[in-house]
C-alpha cells in the first residue's frame, strides 16, 4: 500500500501543560509516513523541555509575531504531500491518518475536514460537533470549517497560499475561504480529533474579541464574498454580515452578560 507522507504543523505558546498529548496523538497513529513540525513562540514554561523527549519531532522555539506566523513557518518546512495543522491544545482520535490518505487519494478532492469532539481541559468529552451545515446562508456567519479536522494536498502550499498574518482571530477562515477559490474543499462524515475548550483559549468570545471577529470578519467577506460558490450578490451578502454582527450578535452578547452590567 501507498502511503503519501502526511505534514503536522503545531504551533506552540506557553502550552507545556497540553502539548504531549498532541505529540503523542500523531505518534501513535500507527501510520508509517509523516512528520511533526512544532513551531514553539519562544515558551518560558516546560514546553521546550517535553519538547526534548521526542526526536521524532521537527522543532524551533523563538520569538515570532503570533499563531499566523508559526503557522506558515511550518508551512514552509513541511515536505509532506499531505498537510494538517493541529494546535497542541487539540489532539488527534486513533488511527486516523490512513483514512485521511484514502479520503484524499482521488483527484476530485484537494482538501477535506470532518466532525470533530469539544473536549474539557481535562480531555473529558463535552459535546459531539456535526460540521455538516446543509443551510447554505448560514455558512456566512461563523468558520464552519474547523482547522483541527482540516488537511489539504501540497499543490494549495505549492500555489503560495498560506496563512495572512495580518489576522489573529479569523485567520483559519481567511485561509480556506483563499483556498476555496481555487480549490475543491469536501466534507467527510468522519471524527479526526478533539478541540479543547480551556481559559486560555483564543476562540473565547469577549468584547475585545468580537471586535477583531467583527473587523476580520468584514475583511474576508470583502475579499471573498461568501465561502460557498452562490450566484447571489456580494453586496448584499456584505449587508447581510453587517447586520447579524452589528445587530443580533451584540444583543445575544448583552443578554448574556446582563447580571455583570447591573
Amino acid at each position: 500500500m501507498d502511503y503519501p507522507k502526511i505534514s503536522i504543523i503545531s504551533p506552540s505558546y506557553n502550552q507545556g501543560i497540553f502539548v504531549e498529548e498532541a505529540i503523542l496523538s500523531v505518534l501513535n497513529q500507527n501510520y508509517p509516513n509523516f512528520e511533526h513540525i512544532i513551531i514553539d513562540g519562544g515558551s518560558k514554561d516546560n514546553t521546550v523541555e517535553i519538547l526534548k523527549k521526542y526526536p521524532h519531532v521537527k522543532w524551533v522555539s523563538e520569538a515570532d509575531e503570533g499563531q499566523s506566523d508559526a503557522i506558515n513557518k511550518g508551512f514552509n518546512l513541511a515536505t509532506g504531500d499531505i498537510i494538517g495543522w493541529l494546535n497542541v491544545d487539540d489532539y488527534y482520535l486513533n488511527n486516523i491518518f490512513e483514512r485521511i490518505s484514502n479520503y484524499l487519494s482521488g483527484e476530485n478532492t484537494d482538501a477535506i475536514y470532518s466532525n470533530y469532539y469539544f473536549v474539557n481541559s481535562l480531555g473529558k468529552i463535552t459535546r459531539n460537533i456535526i460540521t455538516n451545515i446543509n443551510i447554505p446562508s448560514l455558512l456566512l456567519f461563523y468558520c464552519y470549517i474547523p482547522s483541527t479536522t482540516f488537511f489539504f494536498k501540497r499543490k494549495i502550499l505549492d500555489e503560495g497560499i498560506r496563512i495572512d498574518k495580518h489576522f489573529h482571530i479569523c485567520m483559519d477562515k481567511e485561509f480556506f475561504a483563499h483556498i476555496n477559490k481555487k480549490f475543491k474543499i469536501k466534507f467527510v462524515n468522519d471524527h479526526f480529533a478533539c478541540f479543547r475548550w480551556h481559559d486560555s483559549n483564543k476562540s473565547i468570545d469577549t468584547l475585545e474579541t468580537k471586535k477583531i471577529r467583527y473587523k476580520e470578519g468584514i475583511n474576508i467577506l470583502n475579499r471573498y464574498g461568501t465561502f460557498i460558490r452562490l450566484n447571489a450578490d456580494k453586496n448584499l451578502h456584505l449587508e447581510i454580515y453587517r447586520l447579524m454582527l452589528t445587530v443580533l450578535k451584540p444583543v445575544k452578547f448583552l443578554l448574556k452578560n446582563i447580571s455583570q452590567l447591573k
